[in-house]
């Protein structure tokens, strides 16, 4: 920064701060120092009389990264200015219009300057649309690159995986191996884990590790910390312990993605032991890792270590807790019982408590079956979102759970009047590179009445060891047997009497839904873990259950 600020005394001394040649030299040190130089770049920008298309492109690339938004103004005034731009202004355009999320009209324009045939701004276009959902616009502009470079590669893989399309993407990477010279780098690779975390395919995952392994690409902290998260999310946290111990430099972001991923899993001491061992190290943790812990603490049932985190925001950071920090303890204290506690913080929060904290309450209340603080709660959440299906469901749930059936044909009414459908729960498995997928009480499978017909004869041998239905949710004015076969049904258990079909080896079923497990399968998954002797993995929408001989690794604290 100093280099440029003596610079520009230099250029003003010597009468040269409107010289061409300078200028170029002066905006191009302003790029260099960015972000720091940017706001005294701007100023003297604006007082150079004819900018060139030089000088926006340097001020637009400076600008893309770190403060976008001033990219895209830079880019409208050059425009009004009657400055043309090029092929090196677009891809700094993109960039910052894909991390804006803006851009639609973009690809038109460029095609009607005749740049659409440059390959960096191909690239540019692939990431804006990807950033933008468009997973179609991405697709078309590299199915018509007569040539791509590794970033083409990169870009559409990325494109897929942050749009939800994780096989599209792992299918691509393998096509970009068959072409000639092109070697994966980070970026490439940090893309390709994403997908697989996003797919919980855990076979697919150790086979991306290896190959980083065997091509020798560097494990760079980044590719290090997704790996971390990769296997985590992949339902192996023991996996992802290897990694870390392996990493040499780590940083506050690598300590963190290892303590959420040891939270999920419900090993709350060894999430809570590494937050004191991350202290100690002199990294101070953010705002990220606190969440973290708190729901490290929460999971097991760490009441007071919880408010120790929680208070040490303050106390030892001198940070302010956010909403998501008070949301965590509120789900501490519910989860614990102490419902009136829980119900005094959110009453003395010093920030206005959103619907998700007060639907936290309301599950806990339902939970510990506390009909009067749930109905108190759910008055709460109707008015800050009243159409979310869940709160209908759990309020639903509490009303069947006391026996006040009319109540709960109440709350059933009301949705259908105000047109609140019930999310259908959903789940899938991997097996190499299919996916499987079950939706409740559907026959989307194409085995369906195989699968029905083995899961009730699961269900009728499970009895005889204890397991009953748990009908309590299910609705009042239909008789005992179609109340459970309701619950038969549910997505999850179709998976896992899927996964007995189909698998006669002694993998563990890896099971991935989309909502969170209910009462009835969890007593269901420990007792068929225990009955044919199998490890269970249910990821669901908040943790991750792993069952086995009979019992769960959240010990029933859910």
């Amino acid at each position: 920064m100093n280099y440029v600020y003596k610079l520009h005394v230099r250029l003003i001394k010597t009468g040269l701060q409107n010289d061409p040649v300078s200028l170029r030299r002066f905006l191009l040190s302003f790029a260099a120092a960015a972000p720091g130089s940017l706001p005294h770049a701007r100023s003297v920008f604006a007082r150079v009389p004819f900018p060139d298309t030089f000088a926006y492109n340097t001020l637009i690339r400076a600008h893309a990264h770190s403060s976008p938004s001033h990219s895209v103004s830079l880019f409208s005034a050059m425009r009004r200015d009657g400055v043309s731009p090029d092929n090196f202004t677009f891809p700094f355009v993109l960039k910052a219009c894909a991390r804006l999320h803006i851009g639609h009209d973009a690809h038109a324009l460029i095609i009607k300057l005749g740049l659409g045939s440059d390959i960096y701004v191909q690239n540019g276009l692939i990431s804006l649309y990807g950033s933008l959902g468009s997973v179609a616009g991405a697709l078309d502009v590299f199915d018509e690159m007569p040539e791509r470079d590794l970033v083409s590669w990169s870009s559409m893989i990325s494109c897929f995986a942050n749009n939800n399309f994780g096989y599209e993407a792992l299918g691509l990477f393998q096509d970009m191996q068959l072409v000639g010279n092109l070697k994966p780098d980070e970026v490439t690779m940090l893309s390709v884990i994403s997908a697989v975390s996003s797919l919980g395919a855990l076979e697919l995952g150790k086979w991306v590790d290896a190959y980083i392994s065997r091509t020798g690409l560097k494990r760079t902290m980044s590719l290090g910390t997704a790996l971390i998260d990769m296997y985590s999310r992949c339902g192996s946290v023991d996996d992802s312990i290897k990694i870390f111990n392996a990493i040499p430099v780590k940083n506050v972001l690598t300590w963190t993605v290892l303590i959420n991923g040891l939270a999920v899993h419900g090993r709350s001491e060894e999430a809570l032991k590494m937050f004191h061992e991350m202290k100690n190290t002199g990294l101070k943790p953010d705002h990220i890792t606190f969440n973290g812990v708190l729901v490290a603490c929460s999971h097991g049932g760490l009441v007071d270590d919880g408010w120790r985190v929680f208070e040490s925001i303050k106390t030892d950071y001198g940070m302010e807790p956010t909403v998501e920090h008070y949301g965590c303890i509120v789900d501490l204290l519910g989860r614990a019982g102490l419902l009136n506690k829980a119900f005094e913080f959110v009453d003395t929060m010093p920030i206005k408590p959103n619907a998700v904290i007060w639907r936290t309450l309301l599950g806990a209340c339902v939970k510990h079956n506390d009909l009067k603080l749930s109905e108190k709660e759910k008055v709460k959440i109707h008015e800050l979102d009243p159409n979310h299906d869940g709160d209908y469901v759990v309020l639903s749930n509490v009303y069947g759970q006391v026996g006040r059936w009319d109540e709960k044909a109440n709350v059933r009414n009301s949705m259908r009047e105000m047109k609140v459908g019930k999310k259908p729960g959903y789940s899938f498995l991997n097996e190499g590179d299919m996916v499987h997928e079950f939706v409740s009480g559907d026959d989307f499978h194409p085995k369906s009445n195989e699968i029905k017909r083995f899961l009730i004869s699961i269900i009728d041998d499970l009895r005889l060891d204890g397991y009953t239905p748990f009908t309590c949710n299910a609705l009042h004015d239909v008789e005992d047997e179609e109340k459970e076969q309701s619950l038969s049904f549910h997505s999850e258990k179709l998976a896992v009497a899927f996964a007995l079909l189909r698998f006669k080896d002694r993998r563990t079923i890896r099971v991935i839904k989309n909502l969170r497990i209910c009462y009835d399968c969890h007593c269901f998954m420990k007792h068929v873990s225990n009955k044919f002797d199998r490890e269970i993995v249910v990821r669901d929408r908040n943790r991750f259950h792993h069952f086995s001989k009979g019992s769960c690794s959240c010990k029933d604290y859910w």
